[in-house]
């Protein structure tokens, strides 16, 4: 039975590959440092999990026993991180990083965590340039991608059979930040409106988790070293995606289309790039990868997961990031109530 070690593996990416190796007949291993954040059906679907960190010199090792056919990587964010797998490579037939699109920078030198948004030709293929390392603490804003790029050249350099996966904006069940709740959140509360800046025409290339577990279901069969970006076939600007999970829980809203002369925070939404972010995937399906589905199809992964069932009557499994400062700024309720009245909204 071919086995599979998923480091950092309770996350959206790390769930559905555990699912789609299993399906397939793999056995499976998945670790992470916060029982707290494990699937509650891994076990039951025949996975083991193991509480280690990463950081732990033995743990690793230990974890991987004779060997694997398969190492995921969900969370090598530094070159240190990617020195220290260098040792356990040895005993893997493929090896996944889990890097992202913050790596690519534009003309510029502008990226996606920059403060003026970049302006991609687009789609944007594996080798445009990339940020390079600073020395930034990788849990920035400065500093992410920077650090992704140090430990893709680590990995690379190697010469080891590993494939650097770059995604975009990652949804799927157990995510740690599920960006669709700031439109499902408006159809729990039952709001009338939703409020999209740019008449919700940006756009940020998704990725389904499901479609990434695909991807490197496939890179386990045909190990090598490569970079792919990997990201849903379709690209759904905000309104679009608006639209998907309102019609998902049978809920429907008048749209206020903001222009680009309307100012202040009303109409915010995590994919409000533009012009649009778009990748290409033409690396992945030329290896042979053929995406689970659309981003409309795929999205119930993780609408279901946070209320299970499709029912938003019932009490909702949400995770504790929800009411965090990421989505405070998304919900000005009251701002709304001012921009419908002053506009003549009914």
């Amino acid at each position: 039975m071919a086995r599979a070690v998923i480091l950092g593996g309770t996350g959206a990416i790390g769930w559905a590959t555990a699912r789609r190796l299993l399906s397939e007949g793999w056995q499976v291993l998945v670790t992470g440092r916060d029982v707290s954040h494990v699937p509650p059906r891994l076990k039951a679907l025949g996975a083991q999990f193991e509480l280690a960190d990463r950081d732990d010199a033995r743990a690793v090792p230990a974890l991987l026993g004779g060997g694997a056919d398969l190492l995921v990587d969900c969370t090598c964010y530094t070159a240190a991180h990617a020195t220290k797998v260098i040792p356990w490579l040895g005993h893997v037939t493929s090896a996944v990083m889990i890097s992202g699109k913050a790596v690519y920078v534009d003309d510029m030198g502008r990226h996606v965590n920059s403060e003026a948004p970049p302006h991609f030709a687009v789609p944007i293929r594996e080798n445009q340039p990339t940020l390079r390392p600073n020395g930034a603490d990788f849990n920035s804003r400065e500093g992410y991608g920077p650090n992704k790029v140090a430990a893709e050249e680590v990995l690379l350099d190697s010469g080891l059979p590993v494939t650097v996966l770059r995604p975009s904006k990652v949804h799927g069940a157990c995510a740690r930040v599920p960006r669709e709740w700031v439109f499902l959140k408006r159809v729990i509360d039952r709001r009338p409106v939703v409020f999209l800046a740019r008449e919700g025409r940006g756009a940020d290339h998704p990725s389904a988790a499901l479609n990434i577990a695909a991807l490197i279901s496939l890179v386990a069969k045909k190990p090598g070293r490569r970079i792919m970006n990997i990201a849903d076939p379709d690209c759904p600007n905000g309104r679009s995606i608006a639209r998907c999970v309102a019609a998902h829980f049978g809920h429907s809203w008048k749209e206020v289309l903001l222009d680009e002369n309307d100012h202040g925070a009303l109409g915010a939404h995590p994919w409000d790039f533009w012009p649009p972010i778009v990748l290409d995937t033409t690396a992945a399906t030329d290896l042979g990868y053929q995406p689970v589905g659309t981003y409309e199809a795929t999205i119930p992964d993780e609408l279901d997961w946070i209320a299970p069932r499709g029912r938003t009557d019932q009490a909702l499994n949400l995770p504790q990031v929800l009411g965090s400062h990421y989505f405070q700024s998304f919900f000005d309720y009251a701002a709304e109530g001012r921009y419908l009245a002053e506009h003549g909204w009914q």
